[in-house]
Order: structure tokens, then sequence, then C-alpha cells
């Protein structure tokens, strides 16, 4: 029976931390953590980027778990076990499939795989960190509704850019 309570928790665990990692990608990451992240959006150079440190600190808290749960804190090194699994299927979903940070080249067709795919996609489409669309990492919204959502912000981008410009214009002809 505790092996089930065991695997209840790494599962939970997983989904668990889709729901924290798009929320931290999304107020953390691109918010006071673009310092860290902004290298994501950008062509790496080299094996690394500043943003594996999000990793690192994460792997750090996984292990600091599964020490304390092994040390007689029982669910808290299936927390971390949950929280390490979910390390390892983004390591090889983001970094791999949608990076390309592994040697394979696979570019999915269709279903599951191409949904997650060209949501990633989209949400590099836009240069820095506003207006971006999908945040989850296992999760992808429908991709027609990110792309109206990219667009809509766009839109919205460029009729306030050119706002002040118009207002120039009017005052100078009024002039």
């Amino acid at each position: 029976m505790l092996a089930v309570w065991n695997t209840l928790i790494v599962l939970l665990t997983i989904a668990g931390m889709e729901i924290f990692a798009t929320l931290a990608h999304k107020y953390i990451m691109h918010g006071w953590g673009w310092g860290w992240h902004r290298s994501h959006h950008r062509p790496r150079t080299g094996w690394f980027e500043l943003n594996d440190l999000y990793a690192v600190v994460f792997a750090l808290f996984a292990i600091g778990l599964i020490a304390l749960g092994t040390a007689g804190v029982w669910p808290l090194q299936w927390v971390g076990a949950g929280m390490t699994a979910y390390g390892a299927i983004y390591f090889i979903v983001h970094d791999g499939l949608v990076h390309k940070r592994w040697p394979f080249r696979y570019i999915p067709r269709r279903g599951y795989l191409k949904r997650l795919y060209k949501a990633h996609r989209l949400h590099h489409a836009v240069k820095g960190r506003e207006e971006c669309v999908s945040f989850g990492f296992l999760y992808a919204p429908p991709v027609d509704k990110l792309q109206a959502t990219l667009k809509k912000r766009q839109s919205a981008t460029l009729a306030a850019a050119r706002a002040p410009a118009d207002e120039e214009l009017a005052s100078s002809r009024e002039s």
C-alpha cells in the first residue's frame, strides 16, 4: 500500500510542477527573473545558457527534499522524486525536442508533441519578454488560440506605437 501512496505523490508532484513551472515561467522568468531567462530567448552560443541556472536551483531544492525525506520526513523524498522526474521530462521534451539541445533532430508531425512543439515556438516568436504566449512546458493550449492571442497582442502593440505619431501629425496639421 505504501508503494501506491509513493507513486501517487510522485504523479501529483509532476502535475503540480507543471502548474508551478507555468506560473514561475510567466511571472518570475518573464518578470523579475528575466536577467537569467533572457539568454533562453536569444540564440545560444554554447552548450549552456544563463537560464540553465533555474534548473540548478530546482534540482538543489529537489535534492534537499529527497535528503529530508530519507532522513525521516517520509513524503518529502517522493515529492523530491516527482520534481526530479518532472525535470527529466522537461529536459528531454523542452531542451531536446523543442530547442534541439540533444543530438537527435525530430520535428513532430501530429498529435500532442506537435502541439507542444508549435506552442513553444509561438512563445519564442516574440522578441523580448512582453506579449509572449504559452508559458507551460508539458501542456500547451490549442495552437489556433495561441496564434489568435499573439496576433491580437501584436496588433495592439502596433496600434499603441502608432498613437503618439498620429497625435503628433494631428497637432502639426492644426498649427
